[in-house]
């Protein structure tokens, strides 16, 4: 079982610096009791200067005061401020390389109505690529996302996570090690808990938006072939297209840019080290690290 805190772990707290330990919450909250609340995840990384930068915070908070607005939960906070919180967490927990954790959830309430208070936490904890490093084999999911007409999607709600436990482990008890997710429409939509693009014919596509949670490292990925002069296309995707083709790539926060073995035992024509994502997945390691980034030719 991994160990997220010890007895000397620091977090922040409606406010308020305090032991992991020492911290309580009520067992009536709507959050706990119907998943009413929002978090985000966030990484900070020592970069090439020595310093610890958190990538991409502002972009970050931004989402999660969306994702509260989205579901009418309030949101009563400075974003500045819980910037800060999360510098202050890092330094005392003297952490350098972490995934940082914001989450608002909501006090004691029974009932179905929207929340009127809100609390928030910051925590954070030593976390490898969440998928590991190694390619994925990844099958096609029978649980679909959902509808975006029952569930406003581009919220990091708290319970729209039950969808992506579902499907992951669907994908782990069959000997995979992750899930692909369709959209009520039968288009490819994500992973449950990143976002998917693939190579062809010298471009990247990726779903476009309206079915998927869009992720901030998607933006960033984005923003790296636009920077490479990389053509990229958002469109709706088939299934056999994204069998049709030459790589493909899942990327989050907390996965980063980690390419596909193979789709249902099905592999790709190209490998990964000779593939536009291989080349975007080093990009991004330099973003972050805020290193120099020198693209080199791609091997035949």
């Amino acid at each position: 079982m991994y160990s997220y805190y010890n007895e000397n772990t620091i977090l922040y707290f409606d406010g308020a610096f305090t032991k992991a330990t020492e911290a309580k919450i009520d067992l009536y909250g709507q959050s706990l009791h119907y998943g009413y609340a929002v978090f985000e995840g966030i990484r900070a990384y020592k970069t090439e200067s020595g310093e610890v930068k958190i990538f991409k915070a502002k972009e970050h908070f931004d989402r999660f005061k969306r994702s509260c607005e989205l579901i009418h939960i309030p949101y009563k906070y400075n974003n500045d401020e819980l910037i800060a919180a999360c510098y202050k967490v890092l330094e005392l927990n003297n952490m350098q390389e972490a995934y940082i954790r914001p989450l608002v959830f909501c006090p004691p309430n029974m009932t179905l109505k929207a929340a009127t208070e809100t609390h928030l936490l910051i925590c954070a904890w030593e976390w490898g690529a969440y998928l590991g490093e190694k390619l994925l084999r990844v099958m096609l999911s029978s649980y679909q996302r959902p509808n975006p007409k029952a569930f406003k999607i581009e919220s990091k709600a708290a319970g729209l996570y039950v969808n992506s436990i579902l499907a992951s482990q669907e994908a782990k008890e069959k000997g995979y090690e992750e899930a692909l997710l369709l959209d009520i429409d039968g288009f490819v939509a994500e992973g449950p808990g990143a976002n998917l693009f693939y190579e062809k014919d010298g471009k990247i596509y990726t779903p476009s938006k309206g079915n998927i949670l869009p992720g901030i490292t998607r933006a960033t990925v984005i923003e790296i072939c636009g920077e490479l002069g990389i053509p990229l296309i958002e469109k709706q995707i088939t299934v056999e297209e994204l069998r049709q083709a030459e790589a493909v790539f899942y990327c989050g926060t907390a996965a980063e840019v980690i390419g596909w073995d193979s789709l249902d035992g099905q592999g790709f024509s190209k490998p990964w080290a000779a593939s536009l994502g291989k080349v975007i997945q080093q990009a991004y390691k330099a973003k972050v690290l805020e290193k120099e980034f020198k693209r080199e030719a791609i091997p035949a």
